[in-house]
């Protein structure tokens, strides 16, 4: 196809300067490559482009460029083809000398084959494999692949050649779960947004530990902790609807991290049925969203039951002291940080941690404005005072210290070998 430039109004070097600035209008229509290049050597013999001075040869190179849409440095290139061969073609092709192929079609299928076998294993592992196959196996077909790099592995792998042998390969597809909103809760000073997280007691001999739940409200930090056996449906459930009715205030918000044992459609049912409005989940690459009670797992979950293997059959004993005295504990005897936001010269938020603002759950609950309206119904805070203040706090640590050393002396003697 034959496309007409139509510059036969440009005669002269003022025109051209006077298209350029754009006040000479000109029509042109868009040429092919081969087309192109045979115009701009046409233009360059018809305006003298090799006699012109320095000024005049930068006008004809913005004038070429701009009718041929051609960047300035291929324009270059294309004007030094002209000046040393008086015409441009397209240099467009395989290279007269290419680099020797390392690696051969047999190497393909190789890789191809191998990569069948083991079910595509990573770079690194397939790498490994081909090297095994060769060194200590002594296969020589591998003496190629036992030396190649993981990008060119890769490479390999993208070619036309593997991907006949091996076909098409389809890519895990992401699990989209329209259970629960990614975003960051909203308490806006009201309590009753929690924060929630499993924590687990760890493994010994391949047997699992038993499994936290650890609860805390976002505004006030009131905590209640659990504990299961396993993380399934049939221990769960129970123990975590126990925990959100143990609140004092209404419960408004449940926020967790990605885990499966909270985003599933058994514990929306149960979060639906207790009315709770919200239900959350931490957003991808945003590791604050849940950095409270992450941090609570190790000042509190970790502090008072320790890292040590806790066999599942015990949760029932564990969760009636985490429920029974370590929870009523943290929340009516023991102090936490509040913090205070301020902006600061940049717009950002800023929390500082201020001893005056230090006070127990309890007392943070009690300061709120107008606190009473966030209770649930038939609870009071006169009730909460005969809890909270019926023992001191350092009776009420006593207390906790000796659960805890009953509570272990009783795992640790059951754990024991018979002499």
């Amino acid at each position: 196809m034959i496309v007409t430039l139509k510059t036969q109004g440009l005669q002269t070097l003022e025109q051209v300067g006077a298209f350029l600035e754009g006040s000479q209008p000109l029509g042109f229509d868009a040429p092919a490559r081969e087309t192109a290049y045979a115009w701009i050597a046409d233009e360059l013999r018809r305006l003298n482009y090799t006699r012109l001075g320095k000024a005049n040869k930068g006008l004809v190179r913005r004038y070429l460029e701009k009718v041929t849409g051609i960047s300035r440095a291929q324009m270059n290139r294309l004007i030094q083809q002209f000046r040393d061969s008086g015409r441009i073609i397209d240099r467009r092709g395989p290279p007269a000398k290419p680099f020797a192929r390392r690696y051969t079609q047999e190497d393909v299928r190789l890789l191809a084959e191998t990569d069948a076998l083991h079910g595509t294993l990573s770079g690194p592992a397939t790498r490994k494999l081909c090297e095994r196959a060769y060194t200590r196996f002594g296969d020589a077909r591998y003496a190629r692949l036992a030396m190649i790099s993981n990008g060119h592995l890769y490479n390999l792998r993208g070619s036309q050649a593997y991907q006949r042998q091996r076909g098409p390969v389809a890519k895990t597809r992401p699990v989209k779960l329209a259970i629960g909103e990614r975003r960051k809760p909203r308490p806006e000073g009201r309590p009753g947004f929690l924060r929630v997280d499993s924590v687990h007691q760890g493994d010994l001999d391949g047997i699992k530990g038993l499994y936290h739940l650890n609860l805390v409200d976002e505004i006030t930090q009131f905590q209640f902790i659990g504990s299961v056996e396993r993380i399934c449906e049939r221990f769960l459930l129970p123990v975590l609807e126990n925990l959100l009715a143990a609140f004092p205030f209404v419960v408004l918000g449940f926020h967790a991290d990605n885990g499966s044992e909270y985003i599933n459609k058994r514990v929306a049912a149960l979060l639906e049925k207790l009315r709770i409005q919200e239900f959350t989940k931490s957003r991808a690459r945003r590791t604050n969203d849940n950095a409270l009670v992450e941090s609570k797992n190790g000042s509190v979950v970790r502090k008072h039951l320790g890292y040590a293997h806790i066999p599942g059959h015990f949760a029932p004993k564990v969760n009636a002291f985490t429920q029974g005295v370590l929870s009523p504990y943290l929340n009516f005897h023991r102090p936490c940080f509040f913090p205070t936001e301020e902006l600061d010269s940049r717009g950002r938020v800023r929390k500082h941690y201020r001893y005056d603002h230090m006070m127990t759950p309890y007392d943070r609950l009690k300061s709120l404005p107008d606190a009473t309206q966030y209770l649930k119904p038939g609870v009071t805070f006169e009730q909460l005072d005969e809890i909270a203040y019926a023992i001191t706090d350092n009776d009420a640590a006593q207390r906790l210290n000796q659960a805890r050393g009953k509570l272990f002396r009783s795992i640790n003697k059951t754990q024991k070998p018979a002499a």
